[in-house]
Parts: C-alpha cells; structure tokens; sequence
C-alpha cells in the first residue's frame, strides 16, 4: 500500500495525525536522508524505502495517545503497529512502530535501527550502543575494519545531532 514517503504522510494525516506528528516524522526523515547518504558514501547496500516508510511512520500510535508526543510514554508503540496492519500497512513497515524504540532485541534489522537511530539523532541526542550497533553491522556486511567504518559514520552521527537544536526548535513552531 505505502510506496513513497509521501504515501505514509497521507495515511496518517488520514488517520487523524495532528500537524506536530507530522512535522516531527519530516525532522526525524532529514536525519534518516543524512544516514543513509552516509550508507551510501559507505557503498553500503539497503532497503532505503524501508527506512523512509519506517521514519514515516514509526510514531503513528502517537494518533491514539497523543500526551506522548511531550511525556514519556510507550503505549503508542503496539498502538502503531495495530493501527497500520489494520490499514494494510506491511508487516515490515509497521514493526517499526514497535521496533524503532526495542532496536537492542534480537531479529531487529539494519533498516529498523536505522530509524530507531534517526529518531534519536533528529534531536542530538547520541545512543553509544546503537550507533556502534550500526556501525558494526556495516563493517561486517563491507568486510572491512570496525574502526575504518567508526571514524566516518561518528563525524556524520555528530553532524546529525549537531543539528538537533534546530530541528527541536523547528518542531515546536507547528
């Protein structure tokens, strides 16, 4: 059903997302496009339409409980994903709702903690464990040194998050 991000943008506005959910899913989508341009500088190879539907898409539960767009909260993770499988969201898109906040449990793919990454960085904030998540997964895939892939992706993961002011103050506008 979803091809673009353009698509899940429609679906959710559809769905009743209020303008700050929608902004906040275009902030996290320019982190994602500056991940995966580093990936691709990488000559990493990976679903890129799966990490634009999955930051398109990941706090779609915040529709239902909308206080967790300012307070901690959880509940809109299995929200999300119940609500896009209930749209004829793909499975693998709609995981992301749950998967973008549980990157550490087994079986979560590159993709999924690449938005799980996106949704941390957008906002300055670094997660140590899955950046080097990330980073260890390229190297393995590219056979190449750990410490080769750390030293790009850590300057792209500071741009990212050196940016996250911005993009905060940007998202209490709407």
């Amino acid at each position: 059903m979803l091809q673009t991000r353009h698509d899940a943008y429609q679906l959710l506005a559809a769905l009743g997302a209020s303008d700050r959910l929608l902004l906040h899913v275009h902030l996290v989508g320019e982190a994602a496009a500056m991940l995966m341009n580093a990936y691709t500088q990488l000559g990493m190879r990976y679903d890129a339409r799966l990490i634009e539907l999955g930051v398109a898409i990941h706090d779609a539960g915040k529709i239902q409980y909308p206080a967790e767009l300012d307070a901690p909260g959880s509940r809109h993770e299995p929200a999300g994903q119940t609500l896009l499988l209930a749209h004829g969201v793909a499975p693998e898109v709609a995981r992301c709702c749950v998967s973008h906040a549980a990157w550490q449990v087994a079986g979560v793919s590159f993709e999924e903690k690449s938005v799980a990454l996106a949704d941390k960085l957008w906002k300055g904030k670094r997660e140590e464990a899955l950046e080097l998540s990330i980073i260890d997964e390229i190297a393995a895939r590219l056979h190449v040194d750990r410490w080769d892939v750390y030293t790009q992706l850590d300057a792209v993961f500071e741009e990212i998050a050196a940016g996250g002011a911005d993009r905060l103050a940007r998202s209490r506008i709407a």
